[in-house]
């Protein structure tokens, strides 16, 4: 089921890596890239959690970076091609997960009934000091506070439905 969000999981994972790149050469490149995708996929999974909601996508598509991309000042109106399978809330919940590790386990809590497990996501749950090293800007709030706080109240609503209903 999950196979079918492989595009936008690897254009919004390419996307924060490109915006917050990995600082320390090429095993630092791939300890970001790896906590990014795992935190997209977290996300992804959340925000498209039926196989309805991934079919949906596919018809609609995902919407692109250009917001995000103007929100950190990396505005490229004619950037590649794969900017278009970048998904803004995914890309904003995503960073939110990456910055805040009790959310991130929240999440990571919320798709355990979906059949995650929290072992695959062990990079975003539990990042030893290479991976912090590595991701430093990746995982840094105040940089990624502007994409955090696109879609920040829509992922708290869904790891708690009960408490908008309430509000």
């Amino acid at each position: 089921m999950h196979a079918d969000l492989s595009p936008v999981i690897a254009a919004t994972t390419q996307w924060l890596t490109r915006a917050y790149p990995a600082t320390g050469g090429a095993l630092a490149a791939a300890l970001c890239e790896v906590q990014a995708r795992q935190a997209v996929t977290v996300a992804a999974r959340l925000r498209y959690p039926t196989p309805m909601d991934i079919a949906l996508l596919g018809l609609a598509g995902p919407g692109g970076s250009a917001r995000l991309d103007w929100v950190t000042g990396a505005d490229d109106p004619d950037g590649p091609a794969w900017r278009t399978w970048v998904d803004e809330v995914v890309a904003s919940w995503a960073a939110a997960l990456l910055t805040d590790p009790g959310l991130a386990g929240r999440a990571v809590a919320a798709l355990a009934g979906e059949g995650g497990h929290p072992a695959e996501f062990r990079r975003l749950l539990a990042p030893d000091d290479g991976d912090r090293r590595a991701a430093a800007l990746l995982r840094h709030p105040d940089l990624l506070a502007p994409v955090t706080a696109l879609h920040h109240a829509q992922l708290l609503t869904r790891l708690d439905p009960g408490e908008a209903l309430a509000a």
